[in-house]
């Protein structure tokens, strides 16, 4: 009796498709890779007495077309956490006026105790950017979006 091959015969074959099955397992692990390193900004609350209102207006825009801009009481202005010089204010928000499709809202955050004249100076500045939609962010307001939260 003689063995034909040599006595061995392979059970499987090697297969032409690519093998399925951890696919699943390989998009999971990067889900949660992905969801574990994200960092989702958020915008510091600066110390400011905020002013009183009876109402107010809600801003309807995507987070992208809103910039934050905060006078402090000693003249401070700061531009989405980033603190600022007057003469600046211009420079930081024509160019996002522009790439937002002329979408940007404003909303000055000024503190309740601050001279008029830092907040007029402000204004100019905005007026001076081009940007015309601007949104004087009272109490009210931020207890409307504590609420929403």
């Amino acid at each position: 009796m003689s063995l034909k091959g040599g006595g061995l015969e392979r059970k499987s074959k090697a297969s032409d498709q690519i093998p399925s099955s951890s696919l699943a397992d390989i998009a999971f692990l990067l889900l949660i890779f992905f969801m574990v390193t994200t960092v989702f900004r958020t915008e510091a609350d600066r110390p400011i007495e905020w002013p009183e209102a009876e109402a107010t207006q809600q801003i309807d825009e995507t987070r992208d077309n809103i910039m934050y801009i905060w006078v402090e009481r000693d003249g401070d202005i700061w531009i989405n956490d980033r603190l600022v010089a007057m003469d600046q204010v211009a420079d930081l928000v024509a160019p996002r006026w522009v790439e937002s499709g002329r979408r940007l809202r404003i909303s000055l955050r000024a503190d309740a105790e601050a001279p008029y004249r830092y907040i007029d100076a402000v204004q100019r500045e905005i007026q001076r950017a081009g940007a015309i939609y601007v949104v004087f962010a009272t109490d009210l307001e931020r207890r409307m979006q504590r609420e929403r939260r």
